[in-house]
């Protein structure tokens, strides 16, 4: 059955990736906003008995989700045979409790919306926390492609003698995957979250590390006060300026130029989310 990817505004560049990676049609369709907000949206392609694929990372969720329902729902209508969404990053996974009385869990109600207008998802290191799987709220097949060994590979064949460094605990088994498969030593940190951006730090004796690259690992890059937290305390340890990895480059507000400007030597992302820092690309990680 023949394949058809359509670039949602922003994932131009991953998109004709896939298509050439896949030998697929490339879809065209207009979408833009009308002056009162609303959003319009044309299919220009014949999407009839086809696989749709629509690729979609959803950072900054909110504002992309009308624009990418009406885009399945159209694609739908004009005969598509199945819709599935590639969505790099998955949004509204940290939501999944309802800590406070009256709290919306938004990552069950997300899902519900998701499983309702495709057919499938693909996605990558999803934020699961309390949940083992994502079929423990989306009704949909879903394919959750992990990154690790990506990074272990950039970590390999580019940097000599690094030593990995997870955030916290629940990072531990994802950290050492990525330094076994890199052939590298790794600590994991001890992490006391007080609030979004207030986190205290404890670091485990690296002396005998001193002479190695640190590597702060971690699977979202969001406020950045975990990784400058850390690099101060691994200057005071008289270490060397660390090199900062996340699969996702959210970088809220300026995240990214404070963890810069705290002594990271360098900072790398995977390009599932379009950022300046991609270096790392897992285009093969959204193939079926």
């Amino acid at each position: 059955m023949k394949k058809i990817y359509f670039a949602l505004p922003g994932n131009e560049d991953l998109t004709e990736i896939l298509i050439q990676k896949e030998k697929a049609e490339k879809g065209i369709v207009e979408i833009r906003s009308f002056p009162d907000g609303e959003t319009y949206v044309r299919i220009v392609s014949d999407v009839k008995d086809k696989k749709v694929f629509l690729v979609c990372t959803l950072h900054l969720p909110d504002s992309k989700l009308l624009p990418l329902y009406f885009l399945a729902k159209t694609a739908k209508e004009f005969g598509a045979k199945s819709i599935c969404l590639i969505a790099p990053y998955l949004a509204y996974m940290r939501q999944d409790k309802a800590f406070n009385t009256g709290e919306s869990v938004t990552s069950t109600y997300f899902a519900n919306f998701i499983s309702g207008f495709v057919d499938t998802l693909i996605t990558i290191d999803p934020h699961l926390h309390r949940r083992s799987s994502l079929s423990e709220i989306y009704s949909i097949p879903t394919t959750v492609s992990h990154a690790a060994s990506h990074i272990s590979a950039w970590i390999k064949y580019t940097i000599e003698k690094p030593i990995l460094i997870g955030p916290d605990g629940e990072s531990e088994q994802w950290v050492a995957e990525v330094a076994k498969n890199a052939n590298a030593p790794y600590i994991i940190l001890n992490k006391i979250r007080h609030g979004d951006r207030d986190v205290e730090v404890s670091i485990p004796n690296v002396d005998e590390y001193k002479e190695h690259i640190p590597i702060l690992v971690d699977d979202i890059i969001s406020t950045g006060r975990t990784m400058i937290e850390t690099i101060k305390h691994l200057k005071n340890a008289g270490m060397k300026p660390p090199i900062c990895i996340g699969v996702h480059a959210v970088f809220a507000k300026n995240a990214y130029q404070e963890i810069k400007k705290s002594g990271a030597k360098e900072i790398i992302t995977c390009n599932t989310i379009p950022h300046e820092s991609n270096k790392i690309d897992i285009s093969d990680l959204l193939i079926l």
